[in-house]
């Protein structure tokens, strides 16, 4: 009896270590997707328990477009989500807490953003360990309340962001050059470089309009195309070498990270302009996230598919990137940012994309 006891308080134990532990990675067989085209990236990085992932696309759609062309650029993000905190902080304290902090946005404020505050190269400005700016907001919206002077809470938001990010560079040193943060970014991001594309049929096609989203907190304006020609823009860019931001829904039960895939549940639905409009004035597409295009593969059927990198880490089975499928992003589209260069079509010379072939496991 006390043997049986034994072994019964032993199966215990490994049943709740076992409970606890991260589930086992889904093995994949090498021959699930074939890549027809692989663009160049930064490595994949870890947005954490923040709100971040239009920044971390666009920046890394950004690097992307200049890695085509042989230029080696990896941008900070804990540099422009400093800058942003502390526009908005400033904000909230001069009008006595009235106003909120939050770092929910699109990947077109992103570009904003380096063209007002300019940027810092990966290397050169990065927390040492992950930042909860989530946390970090709420703690700046608290101090904004108790501060008698601006300058007493200008003093006391740099203490706080020095010792939780990093201390602030003032200069940007680049291949043997200085540079201040503003002529770094636009020499990496030019003014008028990047075009914002979205598709809804409540608002006329051939114009652009600002996109009712609850993340659009700029109010930007995004080029109304048709869907068919919103899909045309993205295969056409990747497969011309250039990058595509891309910002839609996750919420979809076909949306995994774990097993790095995004389908529709129904693979008979038929996607068409009027089904977007639906699910999108239904809210069942809403702006969940953003992710960077990189890609073009197909299955074992012959089905499309788009490869994005995404910012959860690498964690799953194709190293943090996803395969979504041709009909997801058809449906699930929200709104996609390229290049002027990309939506015309002209290919970058430099090629710098992967050779065809299948995809690493």
């Amino acid at each position: 009896m006390r043997k049986k006891r034994l072994y019964i308080a032993l199966f215990l134990v490994l049943s709740l270590v076992a409970s606890c532990s991260r589930p086992a990675r889904r093995q994949v067989r090498i021959s699930d997707f074939v890549d027809e085209v692989r663009l160049k990236t930064t490595p994949v990085k870890d947005q954490g328990n923040n709100d971040l992932c239009w920044m971390y696309a666009m920046l890394a759609t950004i690097e992307s477009e200049h890695l085509m062309i042989g230029d080696s650029v990896n941008l900070s993000e804990d540099y422009l989500a400093r800058m942003y905190l502390e526009e908005q902080a400033r904000r909230t304290y001069l009008s006595r807490g009235s106003s909120s902090i939050s770092l929910r946005g699109m990947g077109s404020m992103a570009v904003h953003l380096l063209q007002t505050y300019g940027g810092e190269p990966y290397d050169s400005y990065h927390a040492k360990d992950a930042v909860n700016y989530r946390v970090l907001s709420r703690r700046l919206q608290q101090m904004s309340k108790s501060a008698h002077t601006l300058d007493e809470f200008n003093h006391a938001m740099d203490e706080i962001l020095n010792d939780q990010i990093e201390f602030m560079p003032q200069i940007v040193f680049m291949l043997g050059a200085q540079y201040t943060p503003l002529e770094f970014a636009h020499s990496v991001c030019r003014e008028g470089e990047y075009v914002s594309l979205t598709s809804f049929s409540h608002h006329p096609f051939g114009e652009s309009f600002m996109l009712e989203t609850p993340d659009n907190v700029m109010r930007d304006t995004f080029e109304n195309v048709k869907i068919d020609q919103l899909m045309s823009y993205i295969e056409n860019a990747l497969r011309s070498g250039h990058p595509v931001c891309w910002e839609g829904d996750i919420s979809e039960e076909g949306f995994s990270f774990q097993k790095g895939t995004a389908c529709l549940r129904d693979k008979d639905m038929k996607v068409d302009q009027e089904k977007r409009q639906l699910e999108f004035e239904s809210l069942q597409t809403t702006d969940d996230h953003a992710m960077e295009l990189v890609g073009i593969a197909h299955d074992e059927h012959g089905n499309k598919y788009f490869i994005a990198k995404n910012s959860w880490g690498e964690d799953n089975p194709y190293n943090g990137f996803m395969y979504l499928s041709f009909d997801y992003v058809k449906l699930k589209t929200i709104a996609v940012f390229m290049s002027r260069n990309a939506m015309n079509g002209k290919k970058i010379q430099n090629d710098g994309m992967r050779p065809i072939g299948k995809t690493d496991s």
